[in-house]
């Protein structure tokens, strides 16, 4: 399998590191989706990362990818075999990608010269961001979905958002009340498949 994306993004950590949990073997080839030259677009139309190519196959957007990783059956499973349990996963693991979303968006936007900011952009996202976090935490602090004895896909979603904001410093002060968040991440920080997919600092 290849790996396509960037080491910065917490969309391809959530990946990189469900082939680690999993124990399968992967190439992974650095491609920022922001260049010209960028090879992303031929892996997935979109031009975002990551992308996932498995034999003939190319698979994109992370949750698709998760989605088909987990259909391989390769212990451990990190999705619950209940559908509905498995709804439930899947619609935290949305949520985290999208504070994500939020979140990249939030920094590309500061990116720009300040005289260009759109201050009611920068104010949008950051509420998305910590309306997300809020319930987020109320999730973690109840232990069944996710910060849970057993880890699944949003556990590691919402931990590489996480390990984003960390590392982008957007919302340095999310941790304030948010205990259950806190647990969570340190907990899943400690795994050797999150110390194997820390970014790069520079």
């Amino acid at each position: 399998m290849k790996l396509i994306g960037s080491y910065t993004s917490p969309f391809v950590r959530k990946i990189s590191v469900i082939l680690l949990e999993k124990g399968i073997t992967f190439e992974f080839i650095n491609e920022s989706p922001w260049t010209d030259e960028s090879h992303v677009p031929h892996y997935n139309p979109l031009g975002k990362v990551p992308a996932l190519v498995a034999g003939e196959d190319t698979w994109y957007d992370s949750p698709i990818i998760a989605a088909y990783l987990e259909q391989l059956d390769i212990a451990p499973a990190l999705m619950p075999h209940d559908r509905l349990a498995a709804l439930k996963v899947q619609q935290l693991e949305a949520l985290a990608d999208g504070i994500g979303d939020a979140a990249v968006i939030l920094l590309r936007e500061q990116m720009r010269p300040p005289e260009l900011q759109m201050e009611s952009q920068l104010l949008r996202q950051r509420e998305k961001i910590a309306r997300g976090l809020d319930a987020l935490e109320q999730e973690a602090a109840k232990g069944t979905t996710i910060n849970g004895e057993a880890i699944n896909v949003a556990d590691i979603a919402v931990a590489c958002l996480i390990g984003f904001l960390n590392f982008r410093r957007v919302i340095p002060n999310w941790c304030v009340e948010r205990p259950a968040l806190v647990k969570l991440a340190e907990k899943m920080f400690q795994r050797e498949s999150f110390a194997r997919t820390v970014p790069p600092s520079a």
